[in-house]
């Protein structure tokens, strides 16, 4: 698009949906949901680490207040939902919660903001800053969960036993093996795909409607509907990590068990 162009509502809204991405077909890379997971997740780490690096018994500042309620909350929700012992999943519960949260948060930037500092001083032709919009990247973390969920599953009952899972359940016979293995199959690889689309689907959605706001209505106007819909998506913002985080502690909770 170039700087001055007007375009009509279709054009605006394909122009919206449009990634930054080089190569073509399956071994193409989308650049700009790269870039913003990459930089939200250092935005992560350089935050706790400053707060983790200043903590003070004494009175907090209002940084490491914040940053304390949300260790607590996770940490008290692992213990509730995960059933078993390790040192990893509360570290990954607070990693996942927080990292999806700041990728939703950036869906609550007016919609022009950043794609038209890219366009007129970086020359991009497009960018979609909502990462977690873009279903490569839902399903890539996903897929994270699901190499843990294999993981631990082997880990705590065995290789023996996590075949016997696959092959003897819920027929405990000999010849229901194959419908055994579609069916475990089945409820095994819907986790991943479930915990990905379901956060592509909500944060996709939510995405959309700023940009139909954006597309439909007079610039002096738009605030009286996307105003109502941007503090609504607060909620839908942080819910959506929260059960993020929550189905891949019972995902694991659930691998982590021996029965």
């Amino acid at each position: 698009m170039s700087v001055g162009e007007v375009l009509t509502p279709q054009e605006y809204i394909g122009h919206h949906l449009t990634q930054l991405r080089i190569g073509t077909g399956f071994w193409s890379i989308n650049i700009d949901s790269m870039f913003f997971s990459v930089v939200l997740g250092v935005l992560f780490l350089v935050i706790f680490r400053k707060v983790a690096k200043n903590a003070t018994s004494g009175i907090p500042s209002k940084l490491q207040t914040a940053v304390e309620l949300i260790v607590g909350f996770v940490d008290s929700s692992v213990q509730d939902m995960y059933h078993g012992k390790s040192k990893v999943i509360a570290p990954l519960a607070l990693t996942v919660f927080v990292w999806v949260f700041l990728m939703n948060l950036m869906d609550l930037l007016p919609i022009d903001l950043l794609p038209t500092i890219g366009e007129h001083y970086l020359g991009l032709p497009a960018l979609r800053v909502v990462s977690t919009a873009d279903v490569n990247v839902t399903l890539s973390m996903a897929l994270g969960v699901f190499i843990l969920i294999l993981f631990y599953s082997i880990k705590i009952k065995g290789v023996g036993k996590f075949v016997k899972e696959l092959t003897m359940q819920p027929f405990n016979h000999p010849i229901f093996i194959p419908i055994n293995l579609i069916l475990e199959g089945v409820s095994l690889l819907s986790k991943p795909i479930s915990l990905g689309l379901r956060l592509f689907g909500n944060m996709y959605a939510g995405e959309l409607i700023f940009i139909l706001i954006a597309s439909l209505l007079p610039w002096w106007s738009q605030w009286a509907l996307s105003l109502p819909w941007a503090i609504f998506h607060i909620l839908i913002v942080t819910l959506q990590a929260f059960i993020f985080m929550v189905m891949t502690i019972v995902y694991l909770s659930m691998a982590s068990e021996e029965h």
